[in-house]
């Protein structure tokens, strides 16, 4: 009997720093277990823009950007595609932009200093979304 693979899991991430944007990179694609990164952006538009021609499963953003703030695009992708699932990661995480990622439909917010908890952070929100098979 063939065993079906799990779907894989894309992430869009989403910084105007390209050494952060590696960094996330690496630490996604390492992780394995059905996790890629299929696409990047620089900015809030280009986030934008972005999701709806590649689809990631998953967006990665950081709040302080040119352009707009993470929480802005996360904002008008929710609009344009109310499943999104959307993390915040960014060094500045304190109440009023948790506060403001919620309002903006974000899933969750991360710290930066704690970035290796991001990949196991995007499989329990995705895990969270799909249906599960019974046994």
């Amino acid at each position: 009997m063939s065993q079906l693979a799990a779907p894989e899991i894309t992430t869009l991430i989403v910084d105007d720093q390209r050494d952060i944007r590696l960094l996330l990179r690496i630490l996604i694609d390492a992780a394995n277990d059905g996790l890629s990164v299929i696409g990047e952006a620089a900015s809030g538009p280009e986030a934008i823009a972005e999701v709806e021609r590649i689809e990631p499963v998953v967006v990665v953003f950081d709040e302080m950007m040119p352009d707009m703030t993470g929480v802005e695009a996360a904002a008008q992708v929710r609009r344009l595609r109310p499943a999104q699932i959307m993390v915040l990661c960014t060094a500045y995480l304190d109440e009023r932009v948790i506060e403001r990622a919620r309002e903006a439909g974000m899933d969750a917010w991360l710290a930066k200093q704690d970035v290796a908890d991001l990949p196991d952070l995007i499989r329990s929100l995705v895990a969270a979304r799909r249906p599960q098979r019974p046994d």
